[in-house]
């Protein structure tokens, strides 16, 4: 009896994606994981245990490969691990960035570094898994990304538009974990072709979808009222939520080109620079939280020869500069949470081929914005850059001052569908020294 419901259920399913894509004629399915079941109410109550953030925006920059710690923001003077990377000044006193890396050097009184992550996974999608959840990837369950927590707890920040996007993400991104797939971030595969199918045909004029709409209500009740469950009427939703987004002039959230020519230049025209721009634009639409990916830091082999670091810490440099001064320009920096993140760093020691390998022992990262102390290194690497030395930071410790900064509560627990009890952020404890 109960493998019957199911298999109706999966049929059910079939037939609903059948009828968006056809019968409807649109196409926007994408969309239908990050899109709240009542536009009237917040996806999930917001927790009791919430305190109000101060960070009402997040944007996560994910280096993925493993960025280099000591070409970029643990620099090691006169030791041999340091190769060919020299330091600069920065806008602080004392402080010094890699070479690579002269735009951020002027903003560095913004920044927060922490040089002292560490972590015992030194795969990458390991590295990433944890890097995303807070916990260590298992076969047996799937964990949620904090943009998945904070719509979960904390509601819809924006009636119209998803809250919780995915710019140039992976195939393995945990998205919702374990969560109900209405908190799964949106995917935007190309910040330069915004967010796909939310164009009706022509052939397809507002009366004729209304139509078409109500006679799909008509297929839909007598099954409704059979199997009154969320799940079933949380596609109807999603058709009526799909149509006014797709009328709404919010969309143009996701138009790079109603921005400024000499302002797609100042981010840099690659997909990456292009996605910090995307996210600067779902911040002024109030959207929470946007990832945004930078692949190509995995350099085992020549880490200086073919432009390989300069290239891609210089797409890096020029992005978040122009991040983070546009976020400033605007009045939005204070209210928005930049965070760059990697899944580890890379061996202090050049390898026989002139590359660094996998490193997760010690590796760097920053905070910028959202009520952050800048202008200061957090945590101190030994003089090899092999280790942390003073103040390890845990990944989990890293993402609980994420979770802080957003209002997010740490200590309460939630529980999956089979009854197993999880924290937002594991059992991190944020860096209070880092936190305004």
């Amino acid at each position: 009896m109960l493998t019957n419901f199911y298999d109706q259920m999966l049929s059910r399913r079939n037939m609903i994606e059948y009828a968006a894509q056809t019968m409807l004629g649109v196409s926007v399915l994408p969309l239908a994981s990050a899109l709240g079941a009542d536009e009237k109410k917040p996806a999930a109550a917001p927790s009791k245990a919430t305190r109000k953030g101060t960070a009402k925006h997040v944007i996560f920059l994910c280096m993925a490969g493993g960025m280099t710690h000591l070409d970029t923001f643990d620099l090691k003077p006169g030791h041999p691990n340091q190769g060919e990377t020299k330091g600069i000044a920065t806008s602080v006193s004392g402080m010094q960035f890699g070479e690579t890396l002269p735009e951020l050097s002027k903003l560095a009184n913004h920044m927060a570094v922490v040089r002292t992550l560490t972590t015992q996974t030194g795969d990458h999608e390991g590295g990433k898994y944890l890097l995303r959840t807070s916990y260590k990837e298992i076969a047996s369950i799937r964990h949620p990304t904090l943009g998945a927590w904070g719509l979960k707890i904390l509601g819809r920040q924006n009636a119209t538009l998803p809250d919780n996007v995915l710019v140039n993400g992976d195939q393995r991104h945990p998205g919702a974990g374990f969560l109900e797939p209405a908190f799964t971030p949106v995917p935007v595969a190309d910040p330069n072709a915004g967010l796909q199918n939310t164009v009706a045909p022509k052939y397809v004029t507002g009366d004729s979808f209304a139509k078409r709409m109500e006679l799909v209500g008509k297929f839909d009740s007598a099954f409704r009222k059979k199997y009154p469950q969320k799940q079933v009427d949380a596609y109807s939703e999603f058709y009526r939520q799909a149509d006014q987004l797709m009328h709404s002039e919010e969309l143009k959230a996701f138009d790079l080109n109603q921005e400024k020519a000499e302002i797609r230049d100042r981010y840099g025209r690659d997909r990456f620079g292009q996605g910090c721009l995307l996210a600067r634009r779902l911040v002024e639409h109030d959207v929470r939280f946007i990832e945004v990916m930078l692949d190509g830091w995995d350099m085992h082999v020549d880490i200086y020869q073919n432009d390989k670091l300069p290239t891609r810490a210089g797409i890096l440099d020029k992005a978040v500069a122009a991040l983070i001064s546009d976020l400033k320009e605007k009045n939005l920096l204070n209210q928005t949470l930049i965070v760059l993140g990697t899944e580890f760093g890379r061996s202090p020691a050049l390898n026989q081929n002139g590359g660094r390998d996998h490193h997760p022992g010690v590796f760097s990262g920053f905070f910028a914005g959202g009520g952050i102390k800048g202008g200061q290194f957090y945590g101190t690497s030994d003089k090899e850059g092999f280790r942390p030395d003073k103040d390890g930071v845990a990944i989990a410790d890293f993402n609980a001052t994420i979770a802080y900064a957003m209002g997010l509560p740490l200590q309460e627990e939630f529980f999956s569908k089979s009854g197993r009890p999880f924290k937002v952020a594991h059992d991190g404890k944020p860096l209070m020294k880092l936190l305004g």
